[in-house]
């Protein structure tokens, strides 16, 4: 094992969204991440991976199954958490403390330990206790209103923002920090990842666009939002293309390669912005995808094909960085930032739910017959 965070150890209460893509991040830097998953897997908003390395936020940790519900389950991810520089578990409010494995529980054990704990609306306020999603998440807070056509529903941005941005990503944050600061004071602490925050702190450009009054309510009147014809995109014959030329001179190359006068598109006066788009549309539409893509290669006009998830890891640029790797015959991104000394270690694909539970109690101190009596009694598998 190598990377940046080589040594740390990590147990993953299994869950959906947020939590595993934290695990994710801190395994593929390095750490070891041991995922506690259920004993007899509950129902899920989405269908059961079909096996092998297709879970792909699963990768790069070992598998314990507990039934977190048997009197016994508590004691063993206690045990786990004795050894442990940090938890992750993503249970509403409360049902971590009723399973016996809070923050309590664990800092009693574990005094240094760091336990990351997402939700979606926060641990207080009026609505702590509800379901949601990141639709729902990304609604409340302000960020799924600005995207969009003006005469259209805000569409449904994947759950990129909310999971994966605003919640599994500042959660991953928020531990290294307070392993950060436990190594300066010696104490663990709790660190509260609600998505609706973290999505909140996503919106920091508008708010302070909105109070300079550079920003509008109106859906595609602003710059970013598609209301800028030199900043959306078009469809071309056969696809779409991004174009993204904000800047003075990135504007010029994009009008000229196109074959305009900058002089007749002044690029801010956007009484002309509905009709430049329109002259764009129809320059577009006239070639394929990958005949704009040549047009445009090595060019500063910020020009780019719009690619699908199975075309992305193909491309030259991607490809030469090598951004998506194959795991066991599974295409998938590989481990991001990079460092130029502790380089982060290949991942490894998911193993099935268990696998190492015999493994990872030995460690944790439990004896064969420790660990025999556990799945006798049904604690563990």
């Amino acid at each position: 094992m190598s990377g940046p965070l080589q040594g740390l150890r990590v147990v993953e209460v299994a869950g959906i969204g947020p939590g595993p893509f934290a695990a994710m991040m801190l395994a593929d830097m390095g750490a070891d991440v041991v995922r506690v998953d259920r004993l007899v897997p509950g129902p899920g908003p989405l269908p059961a991976a079909s096996g092998g390395g297709h879970d792909v936020l699963a990768r790069g940790r070992r598998s314990v199954r507990v039934d977190l519900r048997h009197p016994l389950g508590a004691d063993v991810v206690l045990a786990l958490v004795d050894r442990a520089d940090a938890l992750i578990e993503g249970f509403r409010p409360g049902v971590a403390e009723r399973l016996g494995i809070g923050p309590d529980e664990c800092g009693a054990r574990n005094p240094r330990l760091v336990y990351g704990r997402v939700t979606g609306w926060g641990r207080d306020g009026p609505w702590a206790g509800m379901a949601g999603h990141d639709i729902d998440y990304v609604a409340l807070a302000g960020a799924l209103h600005p995207i969009g056509p003006a005469d259209r529903p805000p569409p449904v941005p994947l759950n990129y923002v909310a999971d994966f941005g605003g919640g599994g990503m500042l959660l991953a944050f928020g531990i290294v920090c307070a392993l950060l600061d436990c190594r300066r004071s010696g104490v663990g602490q709790v660190v509260d990842a609600a998505m609706v925050d973290g999505v909140a702190a996503l919106t920091a450009m508008f708010h302070g666009l909105k109070s300079m009054d550079l920003w509008t309510d109106r859906r595609a009147a602003n710059l970013l939002d598609g209301g800028a014809p030199f900043y959306r995109t078009y469809a071309a014959a056969d696809g779409f293309v991004a174009v993204g030329a904000l800047e003075p001179r990135f504007y010029g190359e994009l009008l000229g390669t196109l074959g305009l006068d900058a002089g007749e598109w002044p690029q801010h006066d956007r009484s002309r912005w509905p009709a430049l788009a329109g002259v764009l549309a129809g320059i577009f539409a006239g070639r394929t995808r990958d005949e704009w893509a040549t047009v445009f290669a090595g060019s500063d006009a910020c020009v780019a094909p719009v690619l699908t998830l199975a075309e992305a890891p193909g491309h030259p640029q991607l490809a030469a960085r090598r951004t998506f790797v194959d795991v066991e015959g599974v295409r998938q991104p590989a481990p991001a930032p990079r460092f130029s000394r502790t380089r982060a270690p290949t991942p490894r694909a998911p193993e099935p739910a268990g696998a190492s539970t015999d493994a990872v109690l030995a460690e944790a101190g439990f004896t064969p017959a420790d660990i025999a009596t556990l799945r006798a009694e049904g604690a563990v598998g």
